[in-house]
Order: structure tokens, then sequence, then C-alpha cells
């Protein structure tokens, strides 16, 4: 069982054991259960820990949320031939964790399974089919060795950035369930679409993910896109060099939900903090009003070479303006904007000089016998993608310069220091060798945390691409590369690999020397996790600063704590945001909201007015007003 590699010890931080399983009679039930304290109450979790649809798998891993409490519950279907059960038992056994600032239920997870299958081989060898109490004994002690102790958590719960998150607990059982080491191939399944959901996240949106089962990867994808901006929205309070924001959390992660929660997330859309969650049942296809972003991962066939569907929940005017009726909300599919093209090149670029892509890890499609990958010949939508970056390319170079930005290195390091990020940066590979040689994060010294790095050791973290390295680009993203900010003049220096003594250059392995080792694998995966991170905090925190200085200017010009604020189209170029686009609209909108007023306490009942009529957008597109 996997332990915690500076402590020595397990994580202890579970309030709560419990074992949930589906009655014939009686539905789903909760059969066993230990608590820490006699005042929580487990009502309703058993619905979580047995979502509809689960009886089609054999296994899975199901990650929830009960009254703000993160947890996980490994899902097991056992074959038997006792009568009224059909054939075979459901059941999961599962955990509820103490709150924190830093739930980390996925650090359970193998030896939760570890433990599901100690207790059912047992069951099954024995035929025990109602456990009694002492048949328990195994739950037992994995509940006593691991539960609350302190009120701290013994520092299960902290959290010091995504460097120490990383890189403090490299055991492979914990390192492999992590969650936000699967962020490099989420951005591959959804490609440029994926910016929608950060952009969704960093507004502090509901977002939805529809599946089927298994469920495990829809788990995982509400945790990955809330790491897209916890840093920004967690660390904000604490950090100069971030935009302080109104909620001084990160994006509620509710993780599978069911019918039984419409009051849960009803409430949690109430309070500003916004959620990530997903469920298996199709009937919340047809309740739009609860949530502003649906990703269909049902539509997701590497067969057919499709992607996830993302459609937006927008409001339908009312028949007469007298109707008294509630709101009515109708889908709607939303794709990227042009103005995501530039900041998808960069982390396309982060991507490309990852050799360590494991495009089957986490799909939902896992189980499928033939092979999971999406190629670019004959994936349809990303033709359509390709067509779109072209075409945004020459719009944006024609019409809107061609910058590069102040968070890319591709040009080399005079670009890196507009956006000064203090701490969290260095995500080099001798940054990663010394630190894992070290076996302690926690004792970081001043000048690692200021450490200002030279050409090279920039957000990429990447050795040197050198010409002729083998490192296969997509055709589109070099026809395109005179607009984009990850050009080919990229000047990545050579770091060594930990355990290496020389530097070495990434190139296409599977033409040079085969498959990565285990540990160089690890390390790789690390690394562009952490770059990928970076980049998104360090885009998303420039716009926040830029939108501030717009807000600030405007209002110099009046003292009135309560007003509307109209923005135009050139306050949308200044972000670098599409004129033309109503969704990058509503997120500037969204921007303002939370954060460019947060710190401004002599203000209040501010409304945001993106003002997009034909006179704005000529002034924008002809240069004149």
């Amino acid at each position: 069982m996997s332990v915690d590699a500076l402590g020595g010890r397990p994580p202890q931080d579970i309030v709560a054991i419990f074992h949930a399983s589906f009655h014939p009679t009686q539905g789903n039930i909760i059969d066993w259960s230990l608590k820490a304290s006699e005042d929580l109450t487990l009502d309703n979790l058993e619905f979580s820990a047995l979502p509809s649809g689960l009886h089609l798998v054999e296994e899975d891993v199901i990650y929830f949320t009960k009254d703000g409490q993160q947890g996980v519950c490994v899902f097991r279907r056992r074959k038997t031939v006792e009568q009224g059960h059909r054939g075979f038992r459901l059941s999961s056994l599962g955990i509820l964790l103490a709150r924190s600032d830093r739930p980390r239920p996925w650090r359970h997870t193998a030896a939760l399974k570890e433990l599901t299958t100690l207790l059912y081989s047992r069951f099954e060898s024995n035929q025990i089919s109602n456990p009694k109490e002492e048949d328990w004994a195994p739950a037992r002690d994995f509940f006593n060795s691991r539960k609350v102790a302190r009120a701290d958590l013994n520092g299960a719960g902290d959290w010091s950035g995504w460097s120490s998150e990383l890189l403090e607990r490299l055991d492979p059982a914990t390192l492999s369930s992590t969650p936000t080491l699967h962020l490099p191939h989420l951005l591959r399944i959804l490609g440029p679409s994926s910016l929608i959901l950060h952009k969704h996240v960093v507004g502090r949106r509901r977002i939805l993910i529809y599946t089927l089962p298994p469920v495990e990867a829809a788990s995982i994808l509400c945790h990955v896109a809330a790491d897209m901006a916890f840093e920004l929205q967690v660390e904000s309070s604490s950090s100069t060099s971030s935009p302080e924001g109104r909620s001084r959390q990160g994006i509620n992660v509710l993780g599978m939900i069911t019918l039984m929660d419409l009051d849960m997330i009803e409430k949690e859309g109430k309070n500003g903090r916004g959620w990530v969650a997903c469920t298996t049942d199709a009937i919340f296809l047809e309740k739009p009003s609860y949530y502003d972003l649906l990703i269909d991962l049902t539509t997701l066939s590497p067969l057919k070479a499709t992607r996830p569907t993302f459609y937006a929940s927008k409001p339908v005017a009312p028949s007469s303006p007298s109707s008294s009726l509630r709101p009515q909300y109708r889908l709607s599919v939303v794709r990227f904007s042009w103005s995501d093209v530039k900041l998808w090149n960069e982390l396309n670029r982060l991507l490309q000089l990852d050799s360590s892509s494991h495009a089957s890890c986490c799909s939902p499609a896992s189980t499928s016998s033939k092979p999971n990958s999406i190629t670019a010949w004959t994936d349809a939508w990303r033709v359509y993608e390709d067509v779109c970056v072209i075409c945004a390319g020459l719009w944006m170079g024609a019409w809107r310069g061609n910058s590069t930005p102040s968070y890319s290195t591709a040009d080399g390091a005079r670009n890196w220091g507009s956006v000064r990020l203090e701490g969290d940066e260095d995500f080099s590979y001798r940054a990663v060798s010394r630190r894992a040689e070290s076996g302690d994060l926690a004792s970081l010294n001043e000048a690692d945390s200021k450490h200002v790095r030279s050409v090279g050791l920039g957000i990429e973290g990447g050795p040197r691409v050198a010409s002729g390295s083998g490192i296969v680009t997509n055709k589109a993203m070099r026809r395109t590369s005179a607009m984009s900010w990850a050009s080919s003049r990229a000047t990545v220096t050579s770091s060594p690999v930990p355990g290496s003594s020389k530097g070495i250059v990434r190139e296409d392995t599977t033409a040079t020397s085969g498959t990565l080792n285990e540990a160089e694998h690890d390390t790789s995966q690390v690394l562009t996790t952490l770059s990928l991170l970076q980049t998104l905090h360090a885009h998303t925190t420039w716009q926040i600063e830029r939108l501030g200085a717009v807000i600030a200017s405007k209002l110099q010009a009046t003292d009135d704590t309560e007003l509307t604020i109209v923005l135009t189209p050139r306050d949308l170029v200044a972000l670098e945001l599409g004129a033309l686009s109503s969704a990058d609209a509503k997120y500037l909108e969204w921007l303002g909201g939370e954060y460019a007023l947060a710190s401004r306490d002599n203000v209040s009942g501010i409304n945001f007015v993106v003002k997009r009529g034909w006179k704005e957008i000529l002034s924008v597109i002809f240069g004149y007003g």
C-alpha cells in the first residue's frame, strides 16, 4: 500500500469508511460503515457510490463529494448464484475525507483497491454472502491507520504549490493515480476546445460532464479541469503577483452526481464558487438550467474520429412578456474561439516536446480491445480545427499584429518577465533532479524560490530542440507559424535528466530508442504537466491584470459606487480576445466580476456590459474612433 513519501506513513485524513451494495428488494443501501464522529451523516451516499449504468462494467473508481467533503470508492461486480441477484452482486467500498485546502482522495485509491480485492476474495473463498462485523476486520484496520488524528491532518491537506504537489511524493502508486498528471492527455483529446473548459473554470461556471460507464475517466476529468485554475484561485489571496478573486477557494469538485443531488447542485451554483461534476444520468441533458457548460463524452469515439461535444446552456426568450413561468434554457453547441489559437499553439508546442505520451491512460473507451488513439489523418474534427487555425492565423496576422506572448520563451528569454510570477516557477530538469534527490521539498531555500531562469529554462522546461531532432509537429501548426507564438525559432537549451550526467535532446522516441524507462517517463510526464499549468496560469494572470488596468481607467472618471462599466470590442482586443466572439464577451464579464473588482471596497453593484455593435466592431477593424 502506498504511503506518504515524506512521513513514511499513510495520510491521515479519512473521516469515514463505508460499504454500499445493491439489494434486490431495497435498492442501493449502505450495509456497513465506520465514522470518526457520530455527527457525520452518510445519507444518500450509496447513490453516488453506485451510479446508474455501473452494472455494465466489472470494476470502476468513483470520486464524489458529500456535504463539502470529497471521497472515493472502488466498485466491483461479483458473480453469484444467489436467488434474486440476477447473477452478480454490485458493491462499492468507499472512504470520505476531512475538509482541507487540498483534499487528495486519489492518494488512497491504490490502497483501497488492494483492500477491496482482499475483502471480496475472503468473502468468496469462505462463501460469505452477508458479512458480519468480524469479517470487516481488514477494513477496520485500514480506517484506523488512516483516520483523522490531528486537526491539521498532519499536513495531508496542505497546499504548497504545483512543484511540491507533483514532486514530493514520487512513489509509483501515488504518482500514477494523481489526476493532475492527466492534463497533457486531456489537452490532446479535446484539442483547442479544451480552452472552452479552461475559460469556464476561470470564470467559476457550473460545468457538467456526461459519460457512460466506466466513470473513472470522467471523475479524473473533473479534478483535472479544476486544477487548470487552482493556483490562480487559491493562491491569489496570499500572492502579490496574482490578482485577488472574490472567492478564496478553488472551483468546487463535486465528482459523481445523481438525480438525488439536484438540490445540492442548485445550492452550490448560488455561492459564486462554481463547480465541476460528472453524471451517468441522461435526464440531465434535459435540465440545462442546472449548469452552464455540458461536455458530452459519449460522442468521443476514436473509431468514428469524433471528439467530445461541448454545449452551452442558453436562456430562451419567453413567449410573452407577462409569462410567469420559470426561465427556460436550451443547449447550444459551442466551439473554441479564434482568439484561443495563439494560446493553443503554445500549449501544443509543449505537448510536442513531451515524448512520454500515454494516449490510452484515461480514455472513457479504454476498455475497448482496439487502439484508443486519435490520429490527425483520420480525425475529421481535427481537420476542422486545422482549417480554423489557418483562418484565425490569417485574420489575426492581417488585422491584429503578431506579438509574442509575455509568457512564451519560443523566441528566447527576453519575453519572460512581462508577467512576473513569484515563487513556484522552477520546473527545469535540474530542479526536478535536485528535489527528487533531496526527498524534502518542504525545505526549498530562498534562492530556489527566486531563481530567474536563463534562456531555455523557461515555462516549457524542455531540452533543446535541434533541427532535425525528429519531433513531429502538426503540419497545420507549422503552416501558421508566422502568426503563432510557438514559432519554429524556439531556443530551448539542454538540461540533464535526473540520473543522467549528460544533457539529452528530446527526440521522437519511436524512431530512435523505443520507449522511455519508467523513471524518465514519470519525469517527462511531470515536467510537461508543470509547464502546461504554468502557461495557463501566466496567460490568465496577464489577462486579469490588463483588464484591471482598463477598468481602473474607466473608474477614474466617476465617483459612483454603483455603476455599469461598458466594455467595447477594443477592450476585448486589448486582452487578446475576439471582438466578434460572444463567448469571449461573456468570458470578459466573468473575469471582471470575479477578479477585477474584488479588492475595491469602495465600489459595489458593478455591472459589466460588453457593447458589440457594428460601429464598435468596425472601429476595431479599420482602426478609427
